[in-house]
């Protein structure tokens, strides 16, 4: 029987540094390294690297015309079928670069949006990659059509057949894409609305929820199998986890919460993307306790978990409670790092775990709240699960019901609210 390898493409990758550019946006050793394995991610095979340092970006191609040649040279020897920028390219940018090199070009956000829709499994998840790849081509039709354009620019003297057509289609194919973007922000409008209504459930059934998040391959499938014994995919390759995944983890003797693996966070992440996936990691904004992972063993992981800090706060999550979870620990030399909100461990081997749970049930336990009560005699049951679950400061028995007065979990006030005197509840994004 004859079998048959898919053939992977070749690519040859470029980054520029330029004294202009913020320094997060510049192309490093390391920014390289990590744009090759986006490319294996990808299905490609990385053959030849070109970096580039100039004072500001060249207006037409980026990274200058020597570079251009030099560039083309690599691909005519390596017989590349595609160069891939670690930058963001201009619509003119990327087609220049594409009539120059003759292949494919891609800058880095187009090969994350190329990932993203090769792995997205869910409805949800392919809604927001598409919604993502949609506000990504938008501004680049342009650059398509430029053919077209060209040869209506001169006049009376367009070949027949070749009069107007151009900016035709272009205004056409741009109405498409603005209706289709529309309809997509409209579904995924309506999943927001059905998250909202299962989190709500969540809190009536007493559930609190701990999200997962970090930078990507720093290990938080590995950690949701740890703790759960799950045995979700868990590859060491960059956006490996692309749809939210959720497990049960009992943290004590009464009390479970619901641990839910998120997409990993990267460098440069277009903005679009995030927007796109808003709906998705919105569930950071709701959840108790925050797990941030973090690969100690990377050299970088200081600037990784500083981006995953600003993602966090672009994602108006920052207040948040947040445990800093330390993975890969055991590949680690040096003094680990330490604090009241701090966990080491090794989510492969399960070292430090339980460590993580119990720091865990204390930061649940710490985000008590106090409540006044009405109980009505009805639902006096209620009363033995405050006795059971709640600090009780008061309690007083009247001829309308039963006042009491306590400290409660998170877990426990999503059962206790509806006897809260005038509670309303917090209204989602959507109802505004």
């Amino acid at each position: 029987m004859q079998t048959t390898t898919e053939k992977r493409e070749r690519a040859v990758l470029a980054g520029l540094a330029a004294a202009s550019m913020d320094a997060d946006e510049r192309s490093s050793e390391s920014s390289m390294e990590e744009l090759a394995a986006l490319v294996d991610t990808a299905g490609g095979d990385t053959v030849a690297m070109v970096t580039q340092q100039r004072p500001s970006p060249d207006p037409r191609s980026f990274i200058g015309d020597g570079k251009v040649q030099e560039l083309k040279e690599l691909i005519a020897m390596n017989d590349c079928d595609l160069a891939v920028f670690d930058n963001e390219l201009s619509p003119s940018q990327m087609r220049v670069l594409s009539e120059e090199l003759g292949v494919r070009v891609l800058d880095r956000s187009g090969l994350i949006l190329d990932i993203f829709a090769q792995r997205a499994q869910t409805r949800e998840g392919q809604l927001q990659v598409e919604l993502a790849q949609y506000k990504y081509l938008l501004p680049r039709l342009t650059g398509m059509w430029s053919h077209l354009v060209r040869q209506t620019a001169a006049g009376g003297s367009s070949p027949i057949g070749t009069r107007g057509p151009g900016e035709t289609q272009l205004e056409t194919d741009r109405r498409h894409i603005r209706r289709k973007i529309q309809k997509l922000e409209e579904e995924l409008a309506a999943v927001r609305k059905v998250r909202g209504t299962q989190r709500r459930r969540r809190e009536k059934n007493a559930m609190p929820v701990v999200a997962l998040v970090g930078y990507t391959n720093a290990g938080k499938s590995t950690l949701l199998n740890c703790l759960t014994g799950s045995d979700i995919p868990a590859n060491d390759r960059l956006f490996d986890t692309l749809d939210t995944t959720t497990r049960r983890l009992r943290i004590n003797e009464t009390q479970e919460v619901l641990l839910s693996d998120t997409v990993g966070f990267i460098r440069k992440l277009p903005t679009h993307l995030v927007e796109a996936f808003k709906a998705t990691l919105e569930e950071l904004r709701y959840a108790d306790v925050l797990l941030h992972v973090i690969d100690i063993s990377n050299p970088e992981w200081e600037q990784q978990a500083r981006i995953v800090d600003a993602l966090i706060r672009q994602l108006e999550a920052e207040q948040t409670p947040c445990i800093r979870v330390y993975n890969k620990c055991d590949r680690y030399i040096g003094i680990l790092p330490h604090g009241e909100d701090v966990v080491c461990l090794s989510a492969k081997s399960g070292e430090g775990a339980d460590v993580l749970v119990k720091k865990l049930a204390a930061r649940l336990g710490h985000s008590r709240r106090t409540v006044s009560l009405r109980i009505p005699y009805a639902e006096a049951g209620l009363v033995d699960t405050l006795n059971r679950e709640a600090e009780i400061f008061k309690l007083e028995y009247t001829d309308g019901g039963i006042n009491c007065e306590a400290v409660v979990t998170p877990a426990l006030f999503g059962r206790v609210k509806a006897f809260i005197p005038g509670y309303v509840e917090p209204k989602e994004d959507w109802e505004t």
